[in-house]
């Protein structure tokens, strides 16, 4: 498994953690955020209750996603 690490997008600094299948549990300014899925080429937000993809478009997502592939490449 991927070792943490912490992500900037303007001034806010994100610090994701990896789990298995492509999630990403996120934390945002050190509180515990959301959780994402890499689905193919997209993004997704998962529920936070029942931790299901969520299909709609969110562009904080997508940003923090362009990031994690970023990071995954190099």
């Amino acid at each position: 498994m991927q070792e943490p690490f912490d992500i900037t997008i303007g001034n806010t600094i994100y610090s994701v953690f990896p789990e298995e299948d492509n999630i990403y549990t996120i934390f945002k300014e050190g509180v515990e955020y959301l959780k994402i899925q890499k689905d193919d080429e997209h993004w997704l937000k998962l529920d936070p209750q029942t931790e299901l993809p969520r299909f709609e478009a969110d562009e904080e997502v997508n940003q923090i996603g362009l990031q994690i592939n970023q990071l995954n490449i190099e």
